[in-house]
């Protein structure tokens, strides 16, 4: 139900595959201002979601790839809580979704991108920045952990082999 305690591994591409974010020059990732923010963003993700650890990633010239690590799942409580009829405790919402904390990444780093081409002159999208989805996949092992791990690290070395490759 991607609320559980565990590893997740998420890439999220940009619109048609546009590369916004920066370009690959030796093997290595040169990030753009626009990709800077994006890695910026992700890496706050750890004060928006406490319960919630960063992993592997990285940002490429068209798409993000992260590894983050739910634990803990706890439940909040509303500081006022009421009883409905039916005897449960109204106000208490499960730990935010995997879903949940892609939404906020694609909105901030959304939002981010709109100020920096009004402001600063970034590359001009059409539509939007992100696909409407992403692919999230549970890390239910040490070889799967193993497997994407090397993939993110490996991504700008073999962009031209990547799925995601847009010349």
């Amino acid at each position: 139900n991607y609320v559980q305690s565990g590893l997740y591994s998420i890439p999220i591409c940009c619109q048609n595959r546009e590369c916004l974010f920066g370009e690959i020059k030796n093997g290595k990732m040169i990030l753009n201002d626009a990709g800077k923010m994006v890695h910026t963003e992700w890496l706050n993700l750890r004060n928006r979601f406490s319960n919630i650890e960063l992993h592997e990633f990285v940002t490429m010239p068209n798409h993000f790839h992260g590894i983050l690590k739910i634990v803990g799942a706890t439940l909040v409580v509303a500081h006022n809580e009421t009883v409905a009829h039916n005897g449960q405790p109204q106000g208490i919402a499960p730990t935010k979704t995997v879903g949940d904390m892609m939404d906020a990444f694609k909105s901030i780093t959304t939002v981010e991108y709109i100020r920096g081409v009004k402001k600063l002159g970034w590359k001009p999208f059409y539509g939007k920045i992100w696909q409407r989805n992403y692919y999230e996949h549970i890390l239910r092992n040490e070889q799967s952990y193993y497997i994407i791990s090397n993939y993110i690290i490996n991504n700008p070395v073999k962009w031209q082999e990547d799925k995601f490759y847009a010349p």
